[in-house]
């Protein structure tokens, strides 16, 4: 009886009622959009940096991670691949050799990253091959090794497909040596940071540029069937060579952890801010509604209802206030968010901020279904905090007086 009671109650004052309903709503359906636009940009952050740039996990000398010393570099680096490929869990791993050096074309000059791949295996492991804006991904042979540079580079340089660019470097020895390529293609990421620093040339051509054993490596990166089989296989990987540096993505680049966990951090304080702002409209609402009904409640307590079941019908009739309120902003959420999260969001007036960043100006909202669920449980917390000072002020009611209250 209480329940249907309350319900009712709910509906007496529609207008007020409906008020309030849309507030809950729309609060509850922008801060969840808003945050479901935020993990849309960190989960493609994540994705990109694993697939375009640090891969799952990576395997170095220990020493390399210090100074990025060609000299040290990891021995039977073929065999190593080889091994870790047997690796349950394992969908690709790849070589490289990776070292600084400075391009230069005719018109200008910046230093880079230089890394020395294996094309066919490379694109096994990372996506760079599909990120090309113009030219070919080492395709086309000529007498001229080729290189792969980005947009951003490319702009500084003055260059494009076709054009010569001079590679400065240290070899092993020690000398420095000057290497031509041929710019074979241009690509773009979302991170302009990465693409200004990093270039790429076949493996063969920067081992005889720097006189390395071919067989020796900078660098191994690994590519999972599963991002959750990330910890799993790092720690297998460990385990097999515990001379060398195996390090996870949230190893290499703990920058990525601390967004996730900040995002984390901030979307449920952004609910609970929401939520305590909410609650002054409830308890405004519920505080009226007790006063229009002053003699009615003096009456149910006159003819025997306790104060224990007058709480509990205030309690009652806020949650199913707040609940109601909820669910439609929820709902609305889901429905967006699903649409969003298929077709994305384009910012495109402010790409070049967001590159910047290193973060897509296109994204794809997401919100798990765990967050549906502990906002669900937040709102019927938040009601219930909220009935406590109208349920106090009702039960506070003398029946006598309250049954003579003219309103």
């Amino acid at each position: 009886m209480i329940l249907s009671v309350s319900w009712r109650n709910v509906w007496r004052n529609k207008l007020r009622s409906l008020v309030v309903i849309l507030a809950i709503a729309l609060g509850l359906f922008g801060s969840i959009f808003m945050i479901a636009v935020s993990n849309g940009w960190i989960e493609q952050k994540v994705d990109a940096s694993i697939s375009n740039e640090i891969s799952n996990i990576q395997i170095h000398d220990p020493r390399f991670l210090e100074d990025k010393s060609i000299n040290f570099t990891i021995d039977h680096a073929d065999s190593i691949v080889h091994l870790i490929s047997q690796t349950p869990g394992v969908k690709a791993v790849c070589k490289r050799i990776k070292t600084t050096a400075m391009a230069s074309t005719a018109n200008s000059g910046n230093g880079v990253i230089i890394s020395g791949i294996i094309p066919e295996k490379e694109k096994l492991v990372t996506d760079i091959h599909q990120k090309l804006v113009k030219g070919n991904y080492f395709e086309k042979r000529s007498r001229t090794s080729s290189i792969l540079i980005s947009k951003k580079l490319a702009e500084k340089l003055k260059a494009k497909p076709g054009s010569k660019v001079v590679i400065t470097i240290q070899s092993l020895s020690g000398d420095i040596s000057y290497g031509l390529f041929r710019v074979a293609g241009i690509y773009k990421t979302s991170n302009a940071i990465f693409d200004e620093m990093n270039v790429f040339v076949e493996n063969h051509s920067l081992v005889e540029l720097i006189g390395l054993d071919p067989d020796k490596t900078s660098e191994i990166a690994i590519l999972l069937d599963n991002n959750d089989l990330t910890d799993q296989v790092s720690n297998n990987l460990k385990d097999k060579f515990k001379k060398l540096s195996v390090l996870s993505w949230k190893e290499t680049d703990p920058s990525l952890v601390a967004i996730i966990t900040l995002m984390d951090q901030y979307s449920y304080i952004m609910i609970v801010i929401i939520l305590f702002a909410l609650t002054f409209g409830i308890v405004n609402a519920m505080l009226m509604s007790i006063l229009e009904r002053t003699r009615e409640i003096g009456m149910l307590m006159a003819i025997g209802m306790n104060k224990r079941k007058v709480f509990m019908m205030i309690l009652m009739e806020t949650i199913f206030l707040s609940v109601t309120g909820a669910v439609l902003g929820i709902f609305l959420s889901i429905i967006t968010v699903g649409i969003t999260g298929k077709y994305g969001i384009n910012f495109a007036s402010v790409a070049e901020g967001l590159e910047a960043l290193g973060y897509s100006a296109f994204v794809y909202p997401t919100v798990k279904t765990m967050f549906y669920i502990i906002i669900t449980i937040t709102v019927i917390i938040t009601a219930g905090i909220a009935s406590i000072w109208p349920a106090r002020k009702a039960l506070k009611l003398q029946p006598a007086s309250a049954i003579r209250e003219d309103i």
